[in-house]
Formats: structure tokens, C-alpha cells, sequence
């Protein structure tokens, strides 16, 4: 009997229309165009500015492109997992009123919150969700809305981040495809480097919270970007070991990464 593997049979995403340009950040902080290419590679990203709109719109979106690129009904959908660490409110949660919103009303759905990691570690979930023989159709939504936690008198951050949501539909297969291999790992020790300082039960919104600026995302670029380089080439490599491959067989590396240095490094070192 062939191994049940769980593939992903459609990709869609959705992006807002307003660009926010590298020329138009110059305007806002003291950068340019040269100065962020050079560092991220990075020339625009888009930002939601409709009235009233949130993470779970642009993921809403995203499912009903998907939907009707696999040419399937909402109700058909199992379950749905959000990747998101800008939730609409912090209950209910994202994914359900997604569910709401894009029809799927045979469907259960949760957050899952682990910023940069979030659609790996969805997609490691909903794998094992398929692979318990119980959910045939798993809906996996990676969206952010970082215009709304993104400080944009601080160059360092600003630069990096904007707005969209993506979205894979997995499935049961049994040929030879689909999720073959998975590595993850966590480092909390990371926490002092990156972080939303405010909001959650440690430090709860008060009035010196918002005047310190506690609830925008803060980096310390040096430590994460070293930090980030190693670790992704170390796994990369493991897995790449233990399944007998070779670097040189590998097409493509798709890093979740704002920053084309970072991409850059991480190939180089895996080889």
C-alpha cells in the first residue's frame, strides 16, 4: 500500500493596491532607494489603507482566489489555519472569522502565532492534520497586517514590512510528492532581539506602554540577521542530509525573509 503524503494542490495570495514605495519611506525617515536595495533588496511593499479592514480580510481574500483556482466549494473545506501574529482582535480568533467571511461553514479553524516561522509551523500542522486520515481538504492562510505594528520614525524596521496574505490547500496524495520532510526548531533565548514588547499579559496597554512606543515591533538587526543566516543554512543542510540529497540537486530555497542579504547568505552557506 503507498504512503499517504499530504500535497499542496493550489497556491493563491492576495496583496491591497496601495504600494508604499522606497522613494516615498526616503520622504518619511532619513533612508533612500540605494541605501535600502543595497541592504534588503527590498524596493516597495503594499499596505491595506481601506477603512475598517483587517488581517482577516486580505486572508479571506486569499482563500476565495484559492477556492476558485482548485475549482472547489467553501463547503468542502475541513478546517483553516491562520499564520498570523496581527490578528484582527485577540479573540475571536482570525481563522474563524475567515471561515465566516470566505463561506466555509463546514470548517473549524485556529491561529497559530509564530511570526516569521508561522507558515512553516502551519504547514507541519496541517501535514499531520491530513495525515490522521480525518481532514481531506486543510486550508493554510499565512497573513500579516505589519503596517499596524510597524514604527515608521524607526528606518531600521520600517523598511522590511508590509501587508498581504497567501494561502495553500492541502490534500491527501499518493504518489510520490508533497510534504516529504520537516526540521524545526525554537530559540526563545532570541526574545530580547525581536519583539512586541506590550499588549500581552506581561506588559498589558497602558498609558507609558503606547508613549514608549511598546507596541511596534522592535529588532535589533545585527543579532538576528547573524542569527537568522546560520540557523537556516544549518537546517537546510540536515535536512538536505538525512533524505540523501545533495545541495547541488536542490532548485529553489524559499526562505520566509524580508531581506534579500539574508536569502543571499543562507544559499551561499548551504551551498
Amino acid at each position: 500500500m503507498s504512503k499517504i503524503r499530504s500535497a499542496i494542490t493550489a497556491v493563491n495570495g492576495w496583496v491591497p493596491d496601495y504600494v508604499l514605495t522606497n522613494e516615498e519611506l526616503s520622504k518619511m525617515v532619513d533612508t533612500n532607494d540605494e541605501w535600502i536595495i543595497s541592504r534588503t533588496g527590498i524596493r516597495e511593499r503594499r499596505i491595506l489603507k481601506e477603512e475598517g479592514k483587517a488581517t482577516s480580510d486580505m486572508a479571506s481574500r486569499a482563500v476565495e482566489g484559492l477556492l476558485k483556482k482548485r475549482g472547489i466549494s467553501p463547503e468542502e473545506i475541513d478546517l483553516c489555519i491562520v499564520s498570523t501574529i496581527t490578528p484582527d482582535m485577540t479573540f475571536p480568533n482570525t481563522a474563524s472569522l475567515v471561515c465566516e467571511k470566505a463561506g466555509l461553514k463546514n470548517a473549524w479553524g485556529f491561529d497559530l502565532n509564530a511570526a516569521c516561522c508561522g507558515f512553516l509551523f502551519g504547514l507541519e500542522t496541517a501535514n499531520n492534520f491530513i495525515l490522521s486520515g480525518k481532514y481531506k481538504k486543510v486550508i493554510l492562510v499565512g497573513a500579516d497586517m505589519m503596517s499596524t505594528i510597524t514604527d515608521y520614525t524607526d528606518r531600521k524596521s520600517c523598511i522590511l514590512f508590509g501587508d498581504a496574505a497567501g494561502a495553500v490547500l492541502l490534500e491527501p496524495t499518493i504518489e510520490d510528492m508533497g510534504v516529504m520532510d520537516t526540521l524545526l526548531k525554537v530559540h526563545g533565548i532570541g526574545a530580547p532581539y525581536l519583539n512586541l514588547k506590550a499588549g500581552g499579559s506581561l506588559r498589558p496597554a497602558s498609558h507609558e506602554t503606547v508613549t514608549n512606543k511598546e507596541h511596534y515591533l522592535f529588532q535589533d538587526g545585527q543579532p538576528v540577521y547573524k542569527f537568522a543566516v546560520k540557523s537556516m543554512a544549518d537546517v537546510a543542510e540536515e535536512v538536505i542530509k538525512r533524505n540523501n540529497l545533495t545541495s547541488e540537486s536542490i532548485a529553489y530555497l524559499v526562505p520566509h525573509q524580508a531581506n534579500k542579504r539574508i536569502i543571499d547568505a543562507t544559499a551561499e552557506r548551504a551551498g
